[in-house]
């Protein structure tokens, strides 16, 4: 029994007809907004779960289509179109916090709504709190623990699939799962 959870016939099958109308210029535009339609919103909670915020996760979204539009011609068939989308969407999203990282440190926090932010909305139910303390936690990860942290945590990613996305072996992917939880479990008793 394999546990790599292969992509089912028909997604296989889907992912064939998008290429094939993507390959011909009569029918790129069709193709193209299938992948769309296809893929839009499974990218979106992954990226979100990255970045935390609306507006930022559909700034990286735009930028990652973007790209898949001017390089899906050199997608070469040896992989899912999922996993090459997905490998996308990450980069960009990676490097968009980069430019955030760099962006915010040439900022003083003088800003009051960031201390109010925070503050906010002192009725949400106990398990509001818990999320956002998680997130809160999330973000103090390193780019690389976060990034492996959200998808073996929210979208139950198989380290194998992992492996294949990143390009890190399945031991590095697990040690820094394992370093991601620790540091989490951390910052949440921390702060309760």
């Amino acid at each position: 029994m394999n546990n790599h959870h292969p992509q089912t016939p028909s997604a296989r099958e889907n992912d064939a007809d998008i290429l094939m109308l993507i390959a011909k210029p009569d029918t790129m535009e069709r193709g193209f907004r299938l992948l769309l339609q296809t893929y839009q919103s499974r990218l979106y909670s992954v990226l979100y779960q990255i970045l935390q915020n609306h507006n930022n996760t559909d700034e990286v979204l735009q930028n990652t289509f973007i790209k898949v539009y001017r390089y899906i011609t050199n997608f070469r068939q040896d992989a899912q179109l999922y996993t090459w989308l997905y490998r996308i969407a990450i980069n960009e999203s990676f490097s968009f916090l980069q430019k955030e990282q760099k962006h915010q440190q040439n900022i003083s926090i003088d800003n009051e709504n960031f201390s109010t932010q925070i503050i906010d909305n002192q009725s949400f139910e106990y398990a509001d709190k818990a999320e956002k303390l998680l997130k809160k936690a999330i973000e103090t990860l390193p780019d690389k623990q976060r990034q492996v942290f959200v998808m073996r945590y929210y979208n139950e990613t198989p380290y194998e699939e992992m492996s294949t996305i990143l390009d890190t072996s399945v031991g590095a992917l697990k040690a820094s799962y394992h370093h991601a939880v620790k540091k989490v479990e951390i910052y949440i008793k921390q702060h309760l």
